[in-house]
Formats: structure tokens, sequence, C-alpha cells
């Protein structure tokens, strides 16, 4: 997609590239009368290239973009959770000090909102697929680099190139889902949500084991991950390819509205100007949401286990604990979008994960050791905002474009809310010596997030809300 202009805000919303668009796997999509798609059907002329190359590409590549999707998402959280098993050694071999480690937990939610905010803009200029393609790319780049480093500066630059490819690819995720399934928005968000979180557990869990099968150190525990992210690049490269020479062959059709050629570009005739989602008040209540829930699971992953191992728990069992509250978001993240997608109001699904949050929180105020396993359920159930909130993203907006914009607010904005979470929670706790006023704390976040999740969870969209102002 290097052909399309960086000016034409449309070019998301553009029906996706299958001769005319793919459908998504199941009923086929409605088409406009006289569309390309019936002339095949009815033996006349097809688009160029054929009906036959048409009709093949029309089969094989939303399901590359499935693959594409799993694969990308299993590389979304590694290089974050593969490194703090090892951060210990890492500091050693690299005389890290202690304000750098500090430093270094709290990167990945900067870079996250830095690079991620400009996602949506490369992908206007490049298309999505090219977009993700490089961010799988600088994954590999950053993972495979990061073991090589001498020292402090390099090491923390390479993590950076890793979270920047993960940084736009998580933007772009529920543009890809917009565009290619968008009458499969909660399956297709709880596959790729379930895939991450696989990939989060797994990194957290088998970095060590391997390296330790390996014989290896700590540089080839946190090098592995970059394998992962290499296999990524393959369907992503197949579907850009794909992309690039749909644009070459073919003139996009434009959307003719419900009734259209289908796609993602088929919902409604796409906005003619980027939208200004900062001025609607979904978009603010959804990067509040997001930047609420992200500051619980860093605090979740940060100290939890240590308010485990300060009621009387071994280091082993809190790990343990730790791995059931991330690990019950594999099962969830796949159903919970499924849920959010049917409901017209996602404030159910809100209260539910809020009253689990401050479930486990008073539950680690009152008995933390003597109740441990179902503090640690009830946060995992509250954990699930995560793939909640990505949902509520592609439901926000009605077109791919105004996702990709949306998408790129709600988390820059999101991550740069959660930065100070995880540093003040450690702050009140060196200042009190206890874990009641980080508790407390985390208790009135998660008040304020059930609020924002509130309007979050309304059925509109941004442009309705910029509609209203104009």
């Amino acid at each position: 997609m290097g052909a399309m202009p960086q000016e034409d805000p449309t070019t998301l919303d553009a029906p996706a590239p299958s001769a005319p668009a793919p459908a998504p796997p199941g009923p086929r999509a409605a088409r406009a009368p006289g569309s390309a798609g019936d002339a095949r059907d009815a033996g006349g002329p097809a688009a160029p290239g054929g009906p036959g190359r048409a009709s093949t590409a029309a089969r094989w590549t939303p399901h590359l973009v499935v693959l594409g999707l799993v694969i990308a998402a299993l590389n979304l959280r590694p290089a974050v959770t593969g490194l703090g098993p090892l951060l210990e050694e890492v500091r050693t071999g690299l005389g890290m000090s202690s304000t750098v480690a500090g430093v270094l937990t709290s990167v990945p939610a900067l870079c996250f909102a830095v690079f991620g905010s400009v996602a949506s803009r490369l992908a206007r200029r490049h298309g999505p697929a090219a977009v993700v393609l490089a961010g799988m790319a600088a994954i590999t780049a950053g993972l495979a680099l990061r073991p090589l480093a001498g020292g402090t500066t390099v090491f923390l630059l390479t993590t950076a190139l890793a979270l920047a490819g993960i940084a736009v690819s998580n933007v772009l995720m529920p543009v890809i889902v917009k565009r290619y399934f968008p009458d499969r928005v909660g399956a297709m968000t709880g596959l790729y949500s379930m895939a991450l979180s696989l990939g989060t557990a797994a990194a957290a869990a088998l970095t060590v084991p391997a390296t330790e099968a390996l014989g290896g150190t700590w540089r080839t525990g946190i090098g592995l991950w970059a394998v992962l992210a290499a296999l990524a690049l393959l369907p992503w490269f197949a579907v850009f390819l794909r992309d690039r020479h749909h644009d070459r062959d073919h003139h996009p059709v434009k959307p003719t509205g419900p009734g259209g050629t289908g796609g993602a570009g088929a919902q409604d005739t796409p906005p003619s100007a980027p939208l200004r989602v900062t001025r609607s008040r979904i978009a603010w209540a959804l990067g509040c949401f997001f930047g609420l829930q992200a500051t619980a699971a860093y605090v979740t992953m940060g100290w939890v286990p240590q308010i485990y191992r300060d009621a009387g728990l071994s280091a082993s069992t809190a790990g343990v604990l730790l791995a059931v509250t991330m690990g019950l978001g594999i099962p969830l993240s796949f159903v919970l979008p499924r849920v959010a997608a049917r409901l017209s109001h996602q404030a159910p699904l809100v209260l539910l994960l809020g009253v689990c949050g401050l479930t486990g929180y008073t539950g680690l105020w009152l008995a933390p050791a003597e109740g441990a396993w179902a503090w640690a359920l009830f946060m995992g159930v509250s954990n699930c905002a995560f793939p909640l909130v990505l949902t509520m993203i592609g439901m926000r907006a009605r077109t791919s474009g105004g996702v990709a914009q949306l998408s790129a607010f709600v988390q820059s904005t999101g991550y740069l809310i959660s930065i100070p979470g995880p540093l003040l929670v450690g702050a009140l706790h060196g200042a009190t010596g206890g874990w009641d006023a980080p508790l407390a704390l985390l208790a009135v976040l998660m008040v304020v997030q059930l609020g924002v999740g509130l309007v979050a969870g309304r059925n509109r969209c941004v442009e309705d809300d910029l509609r209203v102002r104009h």
C-alpha cells in the first residue's frame, strides 16, 4: 500500500483488498448491484487479474489475516514479561543501577504512549498491513539485538526499538479487525486478546526454564523471543504483498453504504477529514478507562507478588498466584469480547470487572495470605478490562479510519495515564512501610475506572459526539 497518499484520510476506510474486498469467514457480505462480484458470479467480466485469481485471493486472504493477528498478538508482550524473571541477572551483567532498573519498568508504558500516537498516521500513508509488518520487524530486531548489548544505553535503545514495534501494532490490531472482519469484531478481538494473554503468560513462565534447558545465560533467555517475532513476519509480508498487488491492479470500489460492496469500508461513508477525537467525551472516557485498567495491570504484575510475600507466603507460591491471575485472562479474553459485542451497552461488564477488582483489593487488605487464591482469581477477572476496552474501541467508531484514530488516541492517552501508578504505589509503600495506603489508592482508582467505564460503554460513537458539537 505504499502508493497511498498521506493526505488521503479515507485510505483506511477503502474496502479491504480481496476483489474488491475480503469477505470475513461466514455469510458473504452483500454486494451492490453491478459490482465486480456480481459480474463474476454471473459469468460476466471480472476485475483485472481474472475470476479464478480473484476468488482464490478472496478465500485465502481472511485466513491469512487471522493467522497474522494471532502470531502478532503473541508477540505484543514477551519483550516486557520475558525480561522480568531475569531482571536481576540483567542488572548484574550490565552494571545497571536500581534507579535505571526502576526507569526500565516504566519504559513500556512511555513507549506505548509515544509511538502508539503515530500509528494511525503511518497507517493512512502506508496501509495498516504495511505498518504491522514494520512493527513485527522492529520487534524482531529489538529482541535479537538486545542480548548483544554491552552497556545500559544500548540495552535501553534496543528495548525501545522492540517496544516501538509493539506500540504501533497494539494500536492497529483493532483497525485490522474492523477492516477485514467488520461483522465479527467481538469474535476476532477475543481471538487476538486470548493470543496476547497467552504470549504474556508464556513469556513470564517459560523464559527461565528455557534458558536453563539450553544452558544459556540471561542473554539467551531474552533473545529467544526474537524467533517467535520473526515468524510473525511471514503472514504479514504475504498480506502486504497482496494489498500492494491489489492496489496496482484494481481501482478501489467506493463503499455505497450498508447495501454496498461489503468489506470494512461498506459500513458507512468514510469521513472526508480526520476525526477530532479529542472533542469526544466517549474518546476521553475510553482513554481514562484504558489508563486506569493498565495501571491496575502493571501494579498487579509489579507489586502484588510482594504483597503475598510480605504476608508470609513463599516466593514460589507468590509466583504461582501471579501466574493464576495472568493465566485467567487467556480463556476470558476470548469469551468476554464476544459477549461485549452482543450488548448495546457494556455497563454490566464494566460493573462486574470493577466489583471483582474491589473485592480482590479488599481481600489483600484484610486477609492477604488466608484468601490468597480467591484474591488471585478476582484480580484475574478484573484484569480482563483490557480485552473489554479493545472491543469497545472497535465499536465506538463507524469506519476503520475512525477506529485507527480512536485507537491511537485511547492507547497513547491511556498509557500516559498509567505511568505514575506503579511508581506511586511503590512510593506509598516505602513511606508507610505497609500496604494499606497503596491498596486504598488502588480501590479509589478502581471506583474512578467504574465511573468512566460506564460512560465509555454507552451505545454511542465518536462521530455522534462530534456531530452534536457541530
